[in-house]
């Protein structure tokens, strides 16, 4: 089975696409991915994707076009990430996770999908990122919370229920707050 990989893609050696079973994974075009970064099958990932060193994206992930994934992040599967979004280093993204588009994920970032780890059998529910948001370093997000549209996590926010869309979320944990002037409007994500 071969990869499929867009016009003007650059794959660093050391770099694996196409790990595990399944479809082999289908990449789009000018993506960057760099050495030591993992893409297993059953992955699609749209144009203009670039990754970090030692990025590992697991089985039945479809990301959208112009996305980041910074070095050191796992995407653990079972997730979709929109377009125009921007992860940064040492991210975790547990399986059963959705992020929408336009969203902002700093440094650090940890989401959970087990709300009782090791204690009982559950459904593992990750995090939903609704379009525009933006998550500071080193916030956690608890299993199933939803950042609403426009919303704010504060830098080391710990994230235990629903922040509304246009929300600011701040400590730990987390109470909500009135979005200040400065951070309301539509993330403009750059690269």
């Amino acid at each position: 089975m071969s990869v499929e990989l867009g016009v003007s893609s650059t794959v660093d050696e050391g770099a694996t696409i196409g790990y595990g079973d399944g479809k082999p994974p289908v990449i789009g075009d000018r993506a960057r991915i760099r050495s030591g970064s993992v893409i297993y099958h059953d992955v699609t990932i749209g144009d203009d994707f670039v990754t970090g060193h030692n990025v590992l994206v697991r089985e039945q992930t479809d990301i959208g076009d112009q996305v980041l994934i910074g070095t050191q992040s796992v995407v653990d599967g079972t997730t979709t990430i929109g377009s125009r979004v921007s992860i940064q280093t040492n991210v975790y993204i547990p399986t059963n996770t959705r992020i929408g588009n336009d969203v902002f994920v700093g440094p650090g970032v940890v989401m959970t999908n087990d709300p009782y780890p090791v204690r009982t059998e559950t459904e593992l529910v990750g995090p939903i990122i609704e379009d525009h948001a933006s998550i500071g370093a080193n916030a956690t997000l608890l299993p199933g919370v939803t950042i609403g549209e426009g919303a704010f996590v504060a830098a080391g926010a710990v994230v235990v229920d629903d922040v509304p869309p246009r929300t600011l979320a701040v400590g730990a944990p987390a109470v909500h707050r009135e979005l200040p002037a400065p951070l309301t409007g539509e993330n403009r994500i750059r690269r």
